[in-house]
């Protein structure tokens, strides 16, 4: 058990939370982006100073390490990697389809289903990966295109809760009789502390230094169209 902080920003929400013994005990979320660049280091004041006023020094910050977006997960994880210096801490790293996956748990209504979290990329593509109700994994993380038989070995046996900002736009495509959407949930800091305790417990401690977020695509630049 251990007091972490926790950095979110895989998405345009932009969130933090701090938890002791795997328990939040403060969180914050912006809802309204992206902005993260503008709204983290407010949030990481603002987590400072309730952890100093309540005596909680944290011992490591954990940050959703991807895929998602290029800019947010560059801003959350050189901030965390910031904190970890500054306070000799350890950087723990959390899988961001796991943690949407995670925030799923509370709304399956079979023991026996699964869950697909879905990061919105471009056009009908998505960052996809299925995990069963003890979040083992079934299908490995990918880029995916989605059409009416996305998923369909996996829907005729069983049913599937899709969900992340990815799953709304696959809800008129992914049309089986076993697919179930959840509209709300989002990858959030306040959800974190389960994963990072684990994490922490097997000490799964990502190198401060080098560690870089898990794009999963290149960031691509393009060259804007001349206006003349």
């Amino acid at each position: 058990m251990a007091v972490i902080l926790h950095i979110e920003t895989s998405t345009d929400i932009c969130s933090i939370a701090l938890s002791k013994n795997g328990i939040v005990r403060f969180s914050k979320l912006c809802p309204e982006g992206p902005s993260h660049a503008v709204k983290l280091p407010l949030f990481i004041e603002e987590t400072l100073n309730f952890a100093h006023k309540n005596g909680l020094k944290p011992q490591a910050v954990a940050v959703s390490a991807g895929p998602g977006s290029y800019t947010g997960l560059r801003i959350g994880v050189s901030s965390a990697k910031g904190l970890c210096f500054g306070w000799n801490a350890k950087l723990l790293a959390i899988d961001t389809l796991k943690l949407i996956a995670q925030g799923a748990l509370k709304q399956l209504t079979k023991s026996d289903a699964l869950i697909c979290p879905m990061i919105d990329a471009r056009r009908m593509e998505v960052y996809s990966a299925v995990y069963d109700a003890q979040l083992n994994i079934v299908q490995s993380i990918e880029a995916k295109i989605i059409d009416e038989n996305a998923f369909a070995d996996l829907l005729d046996q069983r049913t599937i809760f899709f969900c992340g900002n990815g799953a709304a736009k696959c809800q008129n495509i992914i049309t089986h009789a076993n697919a179930r959407f959840l509209t709300d949930i989002q990858p959030l800091a306040e959800n974190m502390p389960a994963l990072a305790e684990k994490a922490f417990a097997n000490q799964e401690f990502q190198d401060v230094a080098y560690f870089e977020p898990f794009y999963l695509k290149e960031f691509i630049t393009t060259v804007p169209k001349s206006k003349f």
